[in-house]
């Protein structure tokens, strides 16, 4: 066990301490700003300043603490009086000695704005020291700041806010259709790559290469020239559509929630954006799909498809009794990977279209909570419900999927 200790050290802290940290900021009501940790400001004025030896010399601490809502413990106050200053009305939590001034202030709140007023008595020492007319006492503050991730306040206020929120389910259901979709026509698209790239024939190997291209190329690289090439205005598809009376006028792919369609006499809307960045989805991560099947291909016994053959199935019939079953196994793999992949995925909807147009997802809510409204409290709050809805897909998952799967 001593061995395994640091194994299991670093699983925390780069596994479950971040998990375990967002839980912990979901159930706080803290903003962007409230992640800086409270302090304690004084500033010094001075009221009344002595003209000849006799009079009095009043001071004010003028304090606040920096942060609405962070409180600040053990609050202290060092000063060093000016020669000839001799204490006359000073506040009970301050003392004077041998020149020194020190002033335990406690405990403050968060948006805590106070005063402290000093009246001494002026010597004819005073008159003869050079003074600082910003800090005459050059007085510093100290303190135990308690930001508020640190407290042991806890609320469900963020929950309450995103669930009811009404973006929330709008976003739910469009991230539940884009993970089904992009899952499911990603292994689609993979199993076809599979099935054509099994045979052997001249240039199998270089044709493996280019179909690994969409995944192993950069994201940004791949969004921004998808976005080009669907531009409605000098993107290559809608130019070539519209010359050849595919589309009576440019179509604006990631920018247009729904189209209409007409087909067979029956109309029906489609979303036009969700759809395109589905195809994205599908496009961009079917290699991985296509590796996994083409292995699992490779593996299979030929004797098999030869005994299939020989008792007169026909192509169709051995893929559905004899490959398909093989490949149950894989497919339950692919899609309970892609289904957890996707459902958190970001990157893709955020570079095509933002989150706009009807494609906002949950995790695209996640950042417009937590940066767009400097609302960190509520951006963690819908993370960890993103966490809870897989926990729970998984569950059924492992629970219904047949174990040879």
């Amino acid at each position: 066990m001593l061995m395994l200790a640091p194994a299991f050290t670093i699983v925390f802290l780069v596994v479950l301490f971040p998990v375990l940290a967002n839980f912990w900021i979901s159930l706080k009501e803290v903003r962007l700003g409230d992640l800086r940790a409270p302090t304690a400001v004084l500033r010094e004025r001075v009221v009344s300043e002595p003209e000849e030896p006799g009079d009095h010399f009043v001071l004010n601490y003028l304090l606040r603490n920096s942060s609405p809502r962070g409180p600040i413990t053990n609050v202290r106050i060092d000063a060093t009086l000016p020669p000839g200053l001799e204490p006359v009305a000073i506040d009970e939590r301050c003392r004077v000695e041998a020149g020194a001034l020190s002033c335990d202030l406690g405990r403050w709140e968060g948006g805590h704005i106070g005063r402290l007023e000093l009246e001494f008595l002026a010597g004819p020492d005073f008159f003869e020291a050079q003074l600082d007319e910003r800090s005459p006492t050059d007085a510093h503050i100290s303190g135990r700041p308690i930001g508020v991730l640190g407290s042991l306040d806890f609320t469900l206020e963020n929950f309450r806010h995103v669930l009811s929120g009404s973006e929330f389910w709008p976003a739910f259901w469009v991230t539940i259709v884009y993970t089904v979709g992009g899952s499911v026509f990603s292994i689609l698209l993979g199993l076809f790559a599979a099935q054509l790239l099994n045979a052997s024939f001249p240039g199998q190997g270089l044709l493996r290469g280019l179909f690994l291209f969409p995944y192993i190329a950069p994201v940004i690289a791949v969004a921004f020239t998808w976005a080009f090439f669907l531009d409605p205005f000098s993107g290559s598809l809608n130019l070539l559509a519209v010359e050849h009376g595919i589309f009576d006028r440019p179509i604006s792919f990631l920018s247009q929630r729904n189209v209409d369609f007409n087909l067979f006499g029956v109309a029906f809307e489609v979303p036009l954006a969700l759809s395109t960045v589905i195809a994205f989805e599908a496009w961009r991560y079917f290699p991985f799909a296509f590796l996994f099947i083409l292995a699992r291909f490779q593996a299979m016994p030929k004797d098999m498809f030869e005994a299939a053959e020989v008792d007169g199935a026909t192509p169709f019939q051995q893929f559905r009794w004899v490959t398909l079953p093989q490949l149950v196994g894989v497919l339950s793999t692919l899609f309970l990977l892609r289904f957890i992949w996707t459902f958190n995925k970001f990157d893709d909807i955020f570079l095509l279209t933002g989150g706009a147009a009807g494609t906002e997802t949950l995790t695209i809510r996640v950042y417009d909570y937590a940066f767009a409204q400097a609302n960190i409290g509520a951006g963690a709050a819908t993370a960890v419900i993103l966490f809870i809805i897989l926990a729970i897909f998984m569950v059924l998952y492992f629970k219904f999927v047949p174990e040879e799967a």
